[in-house]
């Protein structure tokens, strides 16, 4: 007798085809959440509920699994901004450490056709510590309608029905969120050369206390941000702005040294040899545009940290 496919009969063949979306599902979700522990929860999420479904009539199990992923990332992106409506002494107290969104490079959809390898990867890390910070501002509508369809190319007909929306209103959400990507001028230096230059010139001004210095090497709308591990340490969650942000640096980062973070610039502050916080920083035409601290230990321990030698 014949095993239907999506029983529990067929447990294991149904197994093997889900790991072999397992990759696209965990970029879709990493691009919607920007934390690599979410996109894990939300990736399971959708194989238990595929566990649990009748299969039998899925044409198209990726494109069946891919509105399952995206349903759940937009439930955790709504409840995520739920939180933040509360006041922040109280989320402070409840958030557990992988509530924050971690700005860290990790799965992306593959390379254009024609690039070059070694470019498109460099772009990717790049792209992908800059435009998350941009991503997480975006409203959870907005930002899951941009990720599908500018990222993945899901068409409007099939996103509609996953934000409860009329494909012509996901399509307005889209390009209402790639306007604000696209305003706030994510495409970052890629050129290693300059961004050492420019992380290091920061970290030595930070030192020596030179304000002036500091406020050269911002971008004037620049925003640092702090994941909740490091909010815990006594770092401000958000700071907006040249001069606050400089004001923060000033006469600071003593022990801070300049490393490559997933093949990018940034720097660590390390104790006992070991990473504690890491800065990720933006840079755009020379201007230092954002600057994350992560202290998250799972998040620092998925990061490839290299120091240059002096």
């Amino acid at each position: 007798m014949a095993r239907k496919e999506g029983t529990v009969q067929d447990h294991d063949g149904l197994a093997g085809r889900f790991e072999a979306h397992r990759a696209h599902l965990q970029a879709v979700a990493y691009r919607m959440l920007g934390s690599p522990a979410e996109a894990d929860d939300a990736v399971q999420e959708a194989w238990l509920r595929l566990s649990r479904a009748d299969t039998s009539e899925v044409e198209n199990l990726g494109g069946w699994l891919t509105t399952v992923v995206a349903r759940v990332c937009l439930d955790m992106l709504r409840s995520r901004a739920a939180r933040r409506e509360e006041p922040l002494e109280r989320l402070e107290r409840r958030e557990h450490p992988g509530h924050r969104s971690a700005y860290v490079s990790g799965p992306a959809a593959g390379p254009v056709a024609g690039t070059d390898p070694e470019h498109e990867a460099l772009v990717a890390d790049s792209v992908g510590l800059a435009l998350l910070v941009v991503l997480e501002e975006l409203a959870p509508a907005e930002r899951v309608a941009f990720v599908l369809h500018d990222m993945f190319a899901v068409p409007f007909d099939e996103i509609g029905p996953i934000l409860g929306r009329s494909p012509n209103a996901a399509k307005q959400l889209a390009s209402r969120a790639r306007r604000r990507v696209q305003g706030a001028d994510t495409v970052p230096d890629t050129d290693l050369v300059r961004q050492r230059e420019a992380v290091g010139a920061f970290l030595a001004a930070s030192r020596h206390g030179d304000f002036e210095a500091l406020l050269a090497m911002l971008g004037p709308e620049v925003v640092l941000r702090a994941d909740g591990a490091a909010v815990g340490m006594g770092a401000a969650r958000q700071v907006h702005g040249a001069a606050d942000v400089a004001g923060v640096f000033s006469g600071r980062a003593e022990a801070a040294r300049l490393a490559l973070v997933n093949g990018v610039a940034g720097a660590v502050w390390a104790r006992a040899g070991q990473p504690r916080v890491i800065f990720a920083f933006a840079i755009t035409r020379g201007k230092i545009t954002s600057i994350d601290m992560l202290a998250e230990p799972e998040v620092l321990r998925q990061l490839d940290v290299a120091f240059p030698a002096r």
